[in-house]
């Protein structure tokens, strides 16, 4: 079984989306949903979360899922894993950018203890899942090719797409967008030749092959935008396009997942430290 779960993020549909495969979830999304993710499980009791990168969005209810099962595996890359363990930083670091909206938008992160974490590097199989790094939106994304099925998990590597509409955008918040390990990253996907890509933004894609040419194109367009332009109309261009390509709650959704406002900086932050 392969199933989309809608977490319905402050109440919207279509922004962040947890996947079930049988017994296991990944990226559960943050604490403010674990009741929809709660409600939706019911009585199937997870295996196992696998978690494609520690963003709030996607790894924040973690530690209260372990709470509710203390034998849960969370599988989670090397990288990431610390931060699991002890989120004080990450979530300093998230709170700089939602100030007041923090509790409102992702509620509380508890930490995961060190036992229940399968740390992951990247290039394992393991229990009929194919792991992969695969850095670019972040330095600690991996994703998973479910072998039995076909499909890739892949979290926000694929980008961030509201069906049935093409946009495609690639989100890049800071701190560590980085535009060559992201090509290189789509290509190794690419290789896997899944039969469907599993984003978190949101949903389903059978054409996996054109869906990552497309968002290797926009991450170039977007990328050399932000080279030319600065926070404000970098996020102006970002938001017309959005509200000229999507209908109303489509374009709303997109927004929630991709703030057209924190996207500049990673790329601002990405040509600095090439230019070092």
């Amino acid at each position: 079984m392969i199933r989309p779960i809608d977490a319905r993020h402050l109440g919207r549909e279509r922004v962040i989306c947890c996947w079930q495969v049988d017994d296991v979830l990944i990226d559960p999304g943050p604490s403010s949903t674990v009741d929809t993710i709660l409600a939706a499980v019911g009585d199937e009791r997870p295996r196992a979360l696998l978690i494609t990168h520690i963003h709030l969005d996607h790894a924040g209810s973690a530690g209260s899922l372990v709470r509710r099962w203390p034998d849960l595996e969370v599988w989670v890359s090397e990288i990431g894993a610390p931060h699991l363990i002890d989120p004080a930083r990450l979530l300093a670091s998230v709170a700089r950018l939602a100030g007041d909206d923090m509790e409102r938008l992702w509620g509380e992160m508890l930490p995961v203890p060190e036992q229940n974490l399968r740390v992951l590097r990247g290039g394992e199989t393991r229990a009929g899942w194919r792991v992969a790094a695969t850095p670019g939106h972040a330095s600690h994304h991996v994703s998973f090719l479910h072998e039995a099925s076909g499909w890739a998990f892949v979290g926000d590597t694929a980008g961030v797409r509201i069906a049935p509409h093409a946009l495609l955008l690639p989100p890049t918040p800071p701190p560590d967008v980085d535009l060559e390990a992201w090509r290189d990253s789509l290509a190794l996907i690419a290789a896997w030749k899944p039969a469907a890509l599993a984003i978190t933004h949101f949903g389903a894609v059978d054409e996996a092959g054109e869906h990552l040419e497309r968002l290797r194109i926009a991450l170039d367009r977007w990328g050399a935008l932000a080279r030319l332009a600065d926070a404000d109309a970098y996020a102006a261009a970002l938001r017309a396009t959005i509200w000229a390509a999507l209908d109303p709650d489509a374009a709303a959704a997109l927004e929630q997942a991709v703030p057209p406002d924190q996207q500049w900086a990673g790329l601002d932050r990405y040509w600095k430290h090439r230019a070092r």
